[in-house]
């Protein structure tokens, strides 16, 4: 009976472990050509579905949403987590400009890999999202931490003056949460979360999640290790 009970444990955990991944491309050549990709990993259960049956299917854990439909993939990103916030999106595309990389990460992606990238980029992505991180490519980041530089140093904020209800927005907002998200854990409602980000945003004078997550970081008000942006990718 103990073996028995052991090994139906140890059943338990492999499947639990499996990450249940959706393709959503409308490529033909692309879709093969992810399926043939991320099939090789053992982690990973593959299924080529349409936005649909990703919204019905609850066991989908991650999406990999192709991009080039144009501004298009955007609504449909939106449309996704706006039913599904638990749903993680890694975006992929060709060529795809700093603007609209952080665009998509504004509307709720938590990931994007180029195509000319290696495969085993897509698949450390994959893991890094799963795992609560945002994976964006350095430039990206490197570039927003410019533009808002001046920004988040002008407004210096003590961390003291923060409640204990915001420094536990903040630290899980920086893991790139949506409201939801955050509301979860913490035993408070949607709009309670949104009303602690406006407050913060506004007291550290930045105009979005993401400014006041680099805040957060820049200024050590968080830890950020084992979530928020991956340290191999951000």
């Amino acid at each position: 009976m103990v073996e028995q009970g052991a090994l139906q444990s140890q059943r338990v955990a492999m499947e639990r472990s499996i990450i249940h991944i959706a393709i959503l491309e409308n490529d033909p050549l692309r879709l093969v050509g992810f399926q043939s990709i991320l099939d090789l990993i053992p982690d990973f259960h593959v299924t080529a579905l349409s936005v649909a049956e990703v919204v019905a299917n609850q066991d989908v854990q991650l999406a990999v949403l192709g991009s080039h439909s144009g501004v298009k993939f955007l609504e449909t990103m939106s449309m996704l987590k706006s039913v599904r916030p638990d749903l993680l999106v890694v975006v992929t595309g060709t060529g795809m400009d700093e603007r609209t990389i952080l665009t998509a990460i504004a509307s709720g992606a938590k990931g994007y890999v180029d195509e000319a990238e290696s495969t085993s980029n897509l698949v450390q992505a994959i893991y890094a999202v799963h795992h609560g991180s945002v994976w964006i490519p350095r430039r990206v980041m490197s570039i927003f931490i410019e533009r808002t530089s001046d920004l988040v140093r002008c407004k210096p904020v003590a961390y003291t003056t923060f409640t204990s209800r915001q420094k536990q927005v903040l630290q899980i907002l920086v893991a790139g949460r949506s409201n939801k998200e955050i509301g979860v854990p913490l035993g408070i409602k949607e709009r309670t979360v949104k009303s602690h980000v406006a407050k913060l945003m506004r007291m550290v004078g930045v105009r979005n999640r993401i400014a006041l997550s680099t805040y957060a970081i820049t200024n050590s008000l968080v830890s950020a290790q084992g979530e928020g942006i991956s340290p191999d990718h951000y």
